[in-house]
């Protein structure tokens, strides 16, 4: 694959996808292949921060001590209070509430082990634990500020199940080549991570939310031409002869 393709598949995308009442989000999904996802050095799972926009809001939650909290109402979009874990730990539909509601966690570094014990269990398989690889471990001191700023244009890449990912890359209302610059982001991280590189990979397409797949770099095929019609041949009825008398 290479940026013409995708560019291509941008104005493919733009081109066959009807408008909806809604702002979509542009979604490159990568199929892999030839690798073992049972073998943990071969799982992927990146964050990586995209040079534009996602095209959406993040939402990100704090979990956090006194420390944090006057800093963490302040900047984030919701805060969870230490003092407030046990009302979560007894509901488990609220704690599922919460883990749909928010994209990222954020969390104090010394009461990590109680959020383990309060969240975890449903945190856990959603892939939404508070995770170092993104910054969301903090200390009590830390400054927020940067680090929400950071996550809104954050993108985990995750292949651990599932020989495929997903990711958000921007919005219809961005420009051709944000989008595009993010595609490419997206793209060589995955290509760095994979143990064969552009081996691993099947297939690539993209989408907007509501709209067809469309394949990165698949010949647009064209509509063949009617054959031309031959003429007909006259057939001639063959003289009849006159009988001498």
């Amino acid at each position: 694959m290479n940026k013409e393709q995708f560019k291509e598949a941008i104005e493919k995308v733009r081109k066959n996808s009807p408008k909806r009442k809604f702002t979509q989000s542009f979604d490159l999904v990568i199929n892999l292949k030839d690798i073992n996802l049972k073998d943990t050095t071969q799982q992927i799972d990146v964050f990586l921060p995209l040079h534009f926009s996602k095209g959406k809001k993040t939402k990100v939650c704090a979990l956090g001590g006194p420390e944090l909290a006057k800093q963490a109402k302040e900047v984030c979009d919701f805060f969870v209070h230490h003092d407030d874990f046990e009302k979560y730990a007894r509901d488990k539909k609220l704690t599922k509430k919460l883990a749909n509601d928010y994209e990222f966690f954020i969390a104090q570094a010394n009461i990590m082990p109680d959020v383990a014990k309060t969240f975890g269990r449903v945190f856990g398989p959603k892939g939404k634990m508070p995770n170092p690889k993104a910054g969301c471990v903090v200390p009590p001191t830390a400054n927020l500020k940067p680090l929400y700023e950071r996550l809104q244009n954050m993108v985990r890449i995750f292949a651990k199940t599932s020989p495929s990912v997903q990711v958000i890359v921007g919005n219809e209302e961005m420009k051709d080549e944000e989008v595009l610059d993010n595609i490419m982001t997206v793209f060589n991280q995955v290509i760095h991570v994979l143990p064969a590189e552009k081996n691993n990979i099947r297939n690539i397409y993209l989408k907007l939310t509501m709209g067809q797949s469309f394949r990165v770099g698949a010949k647009e095929e064209k509509e063949a031409p009617a054959p031309e019609e031959k003429p007909k041949k006259k057939t001639e009825k063959p003289s009849e002869e006159k009988s001498e008398s």
